[in-house]
């Protein structure tokens, strides 16, 4: 299992966290999940899904990833 916390901008309330994690959440190898308005904290199964789907997942939600 690998863990990354992902920085996200263009979250501004609980609404956006709700969006954030519902994309996440569509993704295959999610363990874990923390989203906070601004930051995701997401532990997952390098085998099933990369950091970069993740990300693109956001971006897909209507975010920018910060970097």
């Amino acid at each position: 299992m690998s863990e990354a916390t992902i920085g996200i901008d263009g979250m501004s309330c609980q609404h956006c966290v709700m969006r954030v994690r519902k994309a996440i959440e569509g993704l295959s190898g999610i363990s874990g999940l923390d989203v906070q308005v601004g930051t995701a904290t997401v532990t997952f199964d390098e085998s099933k899904v990369r950091q970069n789907d993740i990300e693109a997942a956001i971006i897909k939600a209507g975010y920018k990833i910060r970097s």
